[in-house]
């Protein structure tokens, strides 16, 4: 192909149909749309472009630059999807359904654990409070390790400090090893830090571009499927046998010792089947991520900048940390709640718990399916806050009706909209942080809801004990309310989507999207968007 001088002519915003204002043309084995004796790269939204004409000029390019672009060779971008990304999956879901499981499986039966231990409640409390307490400051080193080591590195240090976890629990079944139980719980919990970043990562580097959110929603949903049988098995396993000890504890040790099979089962598998990366990418937004693309001078510190310095992911930062801290504090709290209006019901509080989560686990993989089908990021994520609010508010209103049907259908409600939000938040950070590493926008994201969740359960404790249920859900409800302020106010730039929307390879570059107003084309020039709000959300 000759090469010419630059086409100067205006690049509209949009994808190659927007342009053309028809179906994208067949594309050449080279990349390019053949039109007449011309040869024009397709332009896409938010990207650089260039655009080369044989005819325009009958001067010749000096040699240096005829010998470039002789030389540059301009392939298709090759995608493919590989099976194995549902093993991959699986077995991910699968070991932070066990974390999750290994979090809540004392505080369910919490009398029972002080009984057998000789303990306070409060020192229950912190087996589970742990989890919060060590993601915080550790969040950051877990990214890092991500962002440097890879995917597989990070899944079975998650994975392995959770085996290792479990079976220093089965040793510590004895009234005096409090002590020893508590270090298992400390060891499990630092192995949440490298497994709740993940899922938006597992997603992009494995999933399409039409299945991603769904991916996500379900590498979430293992970890809410955890707590769901937390809630619904220790009690069994574990009945309460206050005139046998020996028998109690003997039953602490069957639920133990089956949580450290199963957590070694699921170690192996993820020795076998975890990767980094597939051979060849699933979608051309991380073609444009390999190891020889233009991030290869990446920097972690430098990362973490772009992110603070990116108003809409600070916003999403709050909104998101305050929706899913109230989640927390709400599931924590609900014993108490429950208990302070129907006196004696404390295995429908437990019951009630398991709705909360369930619904919730429905909530998120219709919000995923919802996201891969319309990707209306920002409209749905919005949507969803304030029917949360709503929830809140009818949950707070009618929890001393007297009617503990009506309590389980109002948290049923809450926890399909609160928990149907956490894909929505991880995706939605994706989408207008990329091309930044996945594992460190969420890990973020997890680190605020940490945060407000501690904060949020200290405070509606204290409110609860000290006035009543309806004080600390209403100092949620106000919460939520500015979170939903904040969620309105972000800028929705779908950089990922709309880099997966280009049709060639050669303008490919993971670079913030930017729409100046106007560009002067010259030799060697790269031609920019024309319209501001080009890689803007649109509706349905």
């Amino acid at each position: 192909m000759v090469a010419g001088e630059l086409l100067q002519e205006p690049v509209r915003c949009g994808s190659a149909d927007d342009a053309h204002g028809s179906e994208p043309k067949a594309l050449e084995g080279d990349g390019f749309e053949q039109d007449g004796d011309q040869y024009t790269e397709l332009p896409m939204a938010g990207v650089q472009v260039i655009v080369l004409d044989p005819g325009a000029s009958e001067h010749e390019a000096p040699p240096e630059e005829e010998q470039a672009m002789l030389t540059e060779g301009v392939k298709p971008v090759q995608t493919r999807l590989y099976m194995r990304r549902f093993a991959v999956l699986a077995v991910f879901s699968l070991y932070s359904l066990v974390n999750a499981f290994q979090w809540i499986q004392y505080s369910i039966i919490a009398n029972i654990f002080t009984f057998y231990y000789q303990v306070s409640n409060d020192k229950i409390d912190w087996l589970s409070m742990v989890y919060m307490v060590a993601y915080i400051p550790l969040i950051f080193p877990a990214t890092w390790l991500l962002d440097q080591k890879g995917l597989r590195v990070t899944a079975l240090l998650g994975s392995g400090l959770n085996c290792m976890g479990a079976w220093l629990k089965s040793a510590s079944v004895a009234p005096h090893l409090f002590g020893i139980t508590m270090m298992a719980q400390v060891i499990c919990s630092v192995a949440q830090v490298f497994i709740l970043g993940l899922p938006s990562r597992i997603a992009s580097v494995w999933f399409g571009p039409h299945e991603v959110s769904t991916a996500c929603a379900m590498a979430v949903l293992g970890n809410q499927l955890g707590t769901a049988i937390g809630f619904l098995l220790p009690p069994v396993l574990v009945p309460n046998t206050p005139d046998d000890k020996e028998l109690m504890g003997h039953n602490i040790s069957i639920m133990f010792y089956g949580t450290a099979a199963v957590s070694t089962l699921l170690f192996l598998l993820a020795v076998v089947v975890i990767k980094d990366k597939p051979p060849e990418p699933p979608s051309r937004s991380q073609a444009v991520l390999r190891d020889d693309g233009p991030l290869k001078d990446y920097s972690y510190k430098q990362s973490i900048f772009n992110l603070f310095k990116n108003k809409a992911f600070v916003l999403l930062l709050i909104s998101y940390g305050v929706m899913t801290g109230s989640f927390y504090s709400v599931s924590t709290l609900l014993n108490q709640m429950i208990l302070a209006h129907y006196e004696g019901q404390e295995l429908n509080a437990g019951r009630i718990g398991l709705t909360l989560v369930v619904a919730g686990m429905v909530g998120s993989i219709i919000c995923g399916l919802w996201l891969d089908y319309t990707k209306t990021y920002k409209m749905t994520t919005l949507i969803v806050y304030v029917l949360s609010f709503i929830g809140m508010l009818v949950f707070t209103f009618t929890l001393d009706q007297g009617s503990i049907l009506l309590v389980f259908f109002t948290a049923g409600v809450l926890g399909f909209f609160m928990t149907g939000y956490l894909p929505l938040g991880f995706e939605f950070g994706v989408e207008i942080t990329y091309p930044e590493s996945e594992g460190t926008s969420s890990g973020l994201l997890n680190a605020s809801a940490q945060l407000f969740g501690i904060i949020f359960t200290l405070i509606q404790g204290k409110l609860t004990t000290d006035y009543s249920p309806l004080k600390g859900n209403l100092f949620l409800c106000a919460w939520i309310f500015v979170g939903i302020i904040l969620t309105a106010l972000i800028k929705s730039e779908l950089k990922r989507h709309n880099m997966n929307r280009s049709t060639d390879s050669k303008a490919l570059q993971a670079v913030p999207t930017e729409c100046p107003l106007s560009e002067t084309p010259s030799n060697g020039c790269v031609l920019g968007s024309s319209s501001p709000d080009c890689s803007q959300e649109k509706s349905v």
